[in-house]
């Protein structure tokens, strides 16, 4: 069964600054809870997100395991949305869209994210029990340090 869940941020800036944070996969580890062990393999620092890009990952979701993971840059829209889908991974399927819209507050980020776990019924129940709080409680989490990075008195973006 697919699942989909969708956030939206407002972000206190221009789009090219919130473009530039966002398409580095770099950044990701910065807004991912610690305790995931989320660490970003590829050597692609410094190089434009570009549709096709593949980024190697590390990261422990459950019971301080860790797993590969790997993306593939499926889409990209400069300064307006990217999609990275999962080529190998925890989820039977993962399709994350990036949208970033300008308004007149700075830009709206927006989140959706598809994705379907494997193990058919036993895959449900681990939905319902423990991924789908997970998934909010990570989300939830990076909103708050985007929050900090952003909307702050204080930005460090």
């Amino acid at each position: 069964m697919r699942y989909q869940l969708q956030k939206n941020q407002q972000l206190s800036c221009d789009i090219e600054t919130a473009w530039e944070f966002f398409s580095a996969p770099e950044n990701l580890s910065r807004i991912t809870p610690k305790e995931m062990n989320f660490v970003v393999k590829s050597a692609i620092k410094d190089v434009p997100m570009y549709e096709g890009m593949v980024i190697d990952y590390t990261v422990s979701p459950l019971l301080n395991i860790p797993m590969k993971w790997k993306t593939r840059i499926t889409q990209v829209e400069d300064l307006k949305s990217f999609t990275d889908f999962q080529e190998k991974g925890p989820y039977k399927y993962w399709n994350h869209y990036h949208e970033f819209i300008p308004n007149e507050k700075g830009v709206l980020m927006k989140d959706t994210i598809d994705y379907e776990l494997p193990f058919g019924f036993m895959g449900r129940i681990a939905h319902a029990l423990v991924v789908k709080k997970k998934l909010e409680n990570i989300f939830n989490y990076r909103n708050k340090v985007i929050d900090e990075l952003f909307n702050s008195k204080n930005k460090t973006v």
